[in-house]
């Protein structure tokens, strides 16, 4: 959301008013939208807002305040009774049994830090960080930064990110814009079959690593990739996703 992106503290108000919205799309967007916040918009208002949020009928609705809660860190100390059930919850999908117990062990982590109880330093130039700067660079990163690098680190990943979407010119029936031929095929079965996916996204699976698969199907916790080039660095990349997949239990 654009609210979000923008990185405007002033767009708070305005996040929290669509909160509200019978829409779950637009909960969920604005919910994502409060996350990316975080540092620059206080902590108060925005953990109110979220907290509740918890307990929305839409479960990626509740995935996505789990997210956006890890991010605002010692602040989100009042969320950790419902995130600690949600973990354990046997009626929520294993995706928010897993990115609830992530959020507990991060915002627990950051209280520590708050406390001095524990100390963690930056990647990147060894500066001893604070606790939001731990919990925020986790959340976005799944690193520990300060913010000078967490900065860095970011547009480093834009960049990235834009040349991958530029790769992105053939477009399926549904609308979505894929790099292949062959994508798109599996974007229109999976259509066809009215299963829902997430194209080419970036998922935590395992502490310490994230991974981009070609879809993943939320209801079924299902990732799929489509090995489409025979090159070297490609072989390569695809060995590094299976042994990922098999660490994780997935493949």
């Amino acid at each position: 959301m654009g609210l979000g992106n923008s990185g405007d503290p002033a767009a708070l108000p305005e996040l929290i008013n669509l909160i509200r919205s019978p829409a779950a799309n637009v909960r969920r967007l604005t919910v994502s939208a409060i996350g990316k916040l975080a540092g620059l918009a206080g902590t108060e208002k925005p953990v109110s807002a979220l907290v509740p949020m918890l307990r929305d009928a839409k479960p990626q609705v509740r995935q996505y305040a789990v997210k956006a809660l890890k991010a605002y860190g010692p602040a989100s100390k009042c969320a950790l009774s419902d995130e600690r059930d949600m973990a354990i919850s046997p009626t929520e999908p294993e995706y928010n049994n897993r990115d609830a117990m992530l959020a507990v062990e991060i915002i627990e982590e950051a209280l520590r830090i708050e406390e001095k109880q524990a100390i963690h330093c930056c990647q990147r130039c060894g500066v001893e960080l604070e606790p939001d700067e731990f919990a925020c660079s986790q959340k976005a990163f799944q690193r520990s930064f300060c913010n000078y690098c967490f900065d860095e680190v970011f547009l480093e990943r834009r960049n990235f990110e834009t040349k991958v979407e530029l790769q992105k010119k053939t477009r399926a029936k549904d609308g979505t814009w894929v790099q292949s031929d062959g994508e798109r095929l599996i974007c229109e079965a999976l259509d066809s079959e009215n299963i829902k996916y997430r194209y080419d996204e970036r998922f935590r699976i395992l502490d310490g690593y994230a991974i981009r698969p070609d879809f993943y199907l939320p209801k079924f916790d299902v990732y799929i990739e489509y090995w489409g080039m025979t090159t070297a660095d490609y072989k390569i990349g695809i060995l590094k996703k299976q042994q990922l997949y098999q660490q994780q239990g997935s493949a």
